[in-house]
């Protein structure tokens, strides 16, 4: 489908948008289509058997895996949102998405990615208590409170998307169709519309650069309390395995905030790079984060192996 060219101001209604996706040479289509078409398989592969090793294993009944599910349903979600019309952006006319589509894609992405932010703090917060304060652990971090904080990540990233996309699609729109982007998100949207975007972009820097710094400060916190009691355990094992949780857990949270920092907190950034990164964060990352748990988590890969034992004896 071919955008149609809409001049602000003309008093028509603007109906869709026109993804441009990803740059490529007509010859590499077909690898990209079935290169993102397998990272999208295996995305929801991994993380759906985390979700199932975690529900048929009780001794994964934990605060630490309950919050592994969560992330493993965000990883999904984020990812069944951007990586679909990615793929069939390598298909004719498949780029097209209808103005409602657009604002339904941009909501859920914040929705799910800023859900996504709090639930690494809450993580953290999880291992902090667990290392720190071992023998008041299961009275802190109990069933209640798991809840409270899952739930309060879940309304938390409600809020934000709200606000942001009410803001974002309060303004008008006619300035062309074809959104510079692999995915509606607001720094390309912002680019098609008619009205002053001044305030949108000082609510965007503001709103997402203060959740992202608090959250990273607080997850840099509770990390240097937790490598403090580390050292001072006695036991070498007990320092490898406490080291071994907190390497993976810092290692998803660099992989989050790196590109979100890249993508959102330099104002009007057009940078070439930028869908690199998106591909980065809403591609590889949800792929990376089930490998980067499983592989340096024994009870994991015990419960998985167990879980595929069940299934061949079926």
């Amino acid at each position: 489908m071919q955008a149609e060219s809409t001049e602000c101001g003309n008093g028509s209604q603007l109906t869709h948008f026109v993804l441009e996706g990803l740059p490529y040479p007509p010859k590499l289509q077909v690898p990209l289509f079935l290169f993102f078409l397998l990272i999208y398989l295996l995305t929801l592969g991994g993380n759906l058997l985390i979700l199932l090793a975690v529900a048929r294993e009780r001794r994964l009944h934990k605060p630490m895996y309950w919050f592994l599910c969560h992330l493993s349903f965000l990883d999904m979600t984020v990812s069944s949102v951007v990586v679909p019309k990615v793929v069939a952006g390598f298909l004719p006319g498949g780029g097209a998405i209808s103005f409602q589509g657009c604002a339904a894609q941009l909501f859920f992405f914040h929705f799910l990615g800023c859900t996504e932010g709090f639930l690494y703090t809450v993580m953290a917060y999880d291992r902090f208590l667990a290392i720190c304060k071992p023998l008041r652990y299961h009275v802190l971090m109990n069933h209640s409170t798991c809840q409270l904080l899952a739930t309060g990540t879940w309304l938390g990233g409600s809020l934000h998307s709200t606000i942001q996309t009410a803001l974002t699609f309060r303004l008008p729109y006619g300035r062309g169709t074809r959104v510079g982007y692999i995915f509606c998100d607001i720094p390309a949207v912002l680019k098609l519309a008619c009205g002053d975007t001044a305030l949108n972009e000082l609510v965007t820097l503001v709103d997402i650069g203060f959740l992202a710094i608090t959250c990273f400060l607080l997850i840099l916190m509770s990390y240097v309390y937790i490598v403090s009691a580390i050292l001072r355990i006695r036991s070498t094992e007990g320092r490898r395995q406490a080291f071994s949780t907190c390497v993976a857990h810092i290692t998803v949270v660099v992989t989050y905030y790196m590109p979100l920092v890249f993508i959102y907190l330099r104002p009007g950034s057009q940078h070439p790079l930028d869908g690199v990164v998106a591909v980065f964060y809403t591609t590889v990352t949800p792929l990376l984060n089930p490998l980067i748990y499983t592989l340096r988590n024994k009870e994991m890969k015990a419960a998985l192996m167990q879980l595929g034992r069940r299934a061949g004896s079926c």
